[in-house]
């Protein structure tokens, strides 16, 4: 009986939630042994053609080629998912999509005439229907193997959708906005990096997101409460998940 063929594939991204995938290395064996990797030039130079069962792409869509390759891609892939803030949120390129993208370009570019750009940088579902979004900056290790699993037994993957805040109270971590003041994301961003900030005394990123139905209006109010002013709330959202759309009407708010 032939192995499901997973393919993964890279649009604009640092390829950091790629290296997730190869970091696994003992689950990685176990996965490789359980499917065909078709195609993933991040690990190997070897490449089939499709139909794949399961496409993995990580990145946003930020030029007119990549908008065709990846309806190429959608239309080759039985199971389409996308991992990561770049490909599920546009990722921090998305600071583009509130400006002028031919200002930037005039300003950086010698020569900004032959740069070939959409003025903005959009996930993946913007272009094509994904059947899965796995969140995050990089994604979770533990949930990337949680979803290809899942996928590959047909079911849905097991990944909580609610805050970080509570993350932090199951591993007992005293909130940092309560005890220090520090300004913090987790009460709007979906848990997944195992409470990794918090931990250390500094508040949450926002690297997985806004969480299923957040309030940023009223965590706003929390923020300017401890002392930042209108531009530094609206940057605070504007990181790695700036393009969500939840934290950029938000930040939009306070121009």
């Amino acid at each position: 009986m032939a192995k499901p063929k997973l393919a993964v594939w890279k649009f604009a991204s640092c390829d950091g939630c790629q290296l997730t995938l190869l970091d696994c290395e003992d689950e990685l064996l176990d996965i490789a042994g359980a499917i065909d990797i078709a195609h993933f030039l991040e690990a190997t130079s070897k490449i089939e053609g499709g139909p794949y069962d399961v496409s993995l792409v990580e990145g946003s869509v930020t030029t007119a080629h990549d908008a065709e390759r990846i309806k190429a891609i959608r239309a080759n892939s039985k199971v389409l998912i996308t991992i990561g803030a770049c490909a599920t949120a546009g990722g921090i390129q998305s600071l583009r999509n509130f400006a002028d993208v031919t200002a930037f370009t005039s300003q950086v570019y010698a020569h900004p005439e032959y740069i070939s750009t959409l003025r903005t940088s959009a996930p993946i579902s913007e272009h094509v229907k994904v059947d899965f979004e796995l969140r995050g900056c990089p994604v979770s290790k533990h949930q990337l193997i949680e979803l290809i699993a899942a996928t590959l037994a047909g079911r849905k993957p097991h990944v909580p959708r609610v805050s970080q805040c509570v993350e932090c109270k199951l591993s007992g971590t005293v909130c940092v906005m309560v005890s220090k003041g520090e300004p913090c994301l987790g009460p709007v961003t979906q848990a997944g990096c195992g409470n990794l900030c918090p931990s250390h005394g500094r508040g949450c990123y926002g690297c997985f997101g806004p969480k299923e139905n957040p309030n940023p209006a009223a965590l706003s109010m929390k923020l300017k409460e401890h002392g930042m002013i209108g531009r530094q709330v609206r940057d605070f959202y504007r990181s790695f998940n700036a393009g969500a759309p939840d934290f950029a009407e938000e930040s939009s708010s306070h121009e």
